[in-house]
């Protein structure tokens, strides 16, 4: 009897210790603390880890003081209890910033981020939604520590550190708005011939991202883009900023001569040898100084979600400035 009762503990912890390790072998098994641990690898979230962890510094008090404020208003006053009392959140902040991170750099779905950190669909759907707007409100780093918010900066920081900018727009697809609505046709990009929204970027030499903003719906003009944000004023009032920029700048070109350096127009059809020759040199010199920030842009598109944006297209805006502030943090984390 009592060997009997020995071999059935003994069968029972084997079978305990196979069903142990078969979980920990199962690839499609993986607790929480691992998703977090697999998850803030440079290959999902696109940043080191020690740029993580300034990132979370960073947004932390944001987020705090956010959910406090959503706390407030649901309890229609202060809180009641202490500090800490209470169910305990199925996402810490550095799960958050994860998962947000993870999303914009390799476009994963809502859907599988949730199966990967045992929650539901709409956990991480609203944990996307409050982090995302604190990393678009970081504003662009600069090697000098300033962080820069406004095009208004971008000027004041070019003429006090003698920097020439190279300004280029960029466009990303988007979903076509349903039949019926109004602006449909706004959209629509005279360029790629498809549904796009346009957005400017400014760097240095270097290929440093200093701004992106002006983002506008894809039928808008990239002069016409910038004219609103006031970059003819900024011009004005800091004239010894220098612009670098690609042909579809041509009027602000025209109208800021000595300022703003855009490709030499276009020689007619048969002309004169020489004339070509020094035209191709010219813009030849000014594209390779305009270059860096084509090199800025193509360091937005490695993110995946910029690629081709398929979430609500108001939301595009914010994902940008979300990126461009993470990139634009290379020249002091890097």
């Amino acid at each position: 009897m009592t060997e009997a009762v020995v071999g059935l503990f003994r069968s029972c912890a084997q079978w305990l210790l196979v069903a142990w390790a078969a979980r920990i072998i199962d690839p499609l098994w993986m607790p929480r603390r691992w998703s977090r641990r697999v998850f803030s690898h440079p290959v999902f979230t696109g940043i080191s880890r020690h740029h993580l962890r300034l990132v979370l510094a960073e947004v932390g008090p944001g987020w705090v003081a956010g959910r406090e404020g959503r706390l407030h208003a649901r309890r229609g006053g202060r809180r009641r209890r202490a500090a800490g009392a209470g169910r305990r959140l199925a996402l810490t902040l550095s799960d958050r910033v994860v998962i947000t991170l993870a999303h914009l750099r390799t476009g994963l779905s809502h859907d599988a981020l949730a199966v990967a950190f045992e929650v539901d669909r709409s956990t991480v759907t609203r944990a996307i939604g409050q982090v995302r707007p604190l990393l678009a409100g970081r504003g662009f780093a600069t090697p000098t520590g300033v962080r820069l918010r406004t095009l208004a900066d971008v000027f004041a920081y070019a003429a006090a550190e003698g920097v020439t900018l190279r300004m280029d727009a960029t466009e990303i697809r988007v979903r076509r708005p349903r039949a019926g609505r109004g602006g449909r046709k706004a959209f629509v990009s005279g360029k790629a011939r498809q549904n796009t929204i346009k957005s400017t970027v400014i760097s240095d030499e270097t290929g440093a991202t200093l701004w992106c903003g002006t983002h506008r719906p894809g039928r808008v003009h990239d002069h016409t883009a910038v004219r609103i944000e006031g970059i003819d004023a900024l011009l004005e009032a800091f004239p010894q900023v220098k612009v670098l920029v690609d042909s579809g700048y041509q009027g602000l070109a025209k109208n800021h001569p000595g300022q703003v350096e855009a490709p030499p127009l276009k020689l007619r059809p048969g002309a004169w040898e020489p004339y070509v020759i020094a035209y191709e040199q010219k813009r030849k010199d000014q594209s390779s100084r305009r270059i860096a920030v084509e090199h800025a842009i193509a360091e937005l598109k490695w993110w995946r979600v910029l690629q081709r944006f398929t979430g609500r297209r108001e939301l595009l805006p914010q994902t940008v400035d979300a990126v461009a502030a993470l990139v634009s943090d290379r020249t002091i984390t890097w």
